[in-house]
């Protein structure tokens, strides 16, 4: 492999994005994890507190010192990359060089998605915001409907494979 790998999981609230890459991320060796919405675990939650200009710079470091240690990939998944000007501020920050990034973003029929909330015992109302906003530019999209993790987990892993071999 040539280029470290930072591989971008987005997607809305409840779509499969901590499940997927909790699984992923272990069937790749000198690999690590991030789950960014930790960084953002604020009550109450507003995309326009600018405190949560924080949990960007949270995420920057956690993503810039796990490139810096020498992963080889380093899958990073959040809900808040779906939007790109907080997306592109966060990689802005990372400090590591000579890495490449591969952006995927899950998505589901609201249908889907509504059992998914129900499933994890969410109290709060489904939300569809997160899910109809447009993917960022060059993610690869992949439906979620009637697909179980593995099957997922496969889709992305032909893609970074892929993406490893070019």
């Amino acid at each position: 492999m040539s280029k470290q790998k930072l591989i971008i999981i987005a997607g809305s609230p409840c779509v499969g994005k901590t499940t997927v890459t909790q699984k992923l991320f272990t069937s790749y060796e000198n690999s690590a994890h991030f789950d960014g919405d930790w960084a953002w675990c604020v009550n109450p939650f507003s995309t326009d507190d600018p405190r949560l200009r924080n949990g960007d710079k949270t995420m920057s470091f956690a993503l810039s010192t796990y490139l810096n240690s020498g992963f080889d990939y380093v899958f990073f998944s959040s809900v808040v990359v779906v939007d790109k000007t907080i997306r592109e501020a966060i990689l802005k920050d990372i400090t590591a060089k000579d890495y490449s990034v591969i952006g995927i973003t899950l998505t589901c029929s609201e249908e889907t998605l509504r059992e998914h909330h129900k499933k994890r015992g969410d109290q709060n109302e489904c939300s569809f915001f997160w899910l109809h906003l447009k993917p960022y530019k060059d993610d690869y999209v992949i439906n979620t409907d009637n697909k179980s993790v593995q099957q997922i987990i496969d889709e992305i892993k032909a893609i970074v494979d892929s993406e490893v071999n070019e």
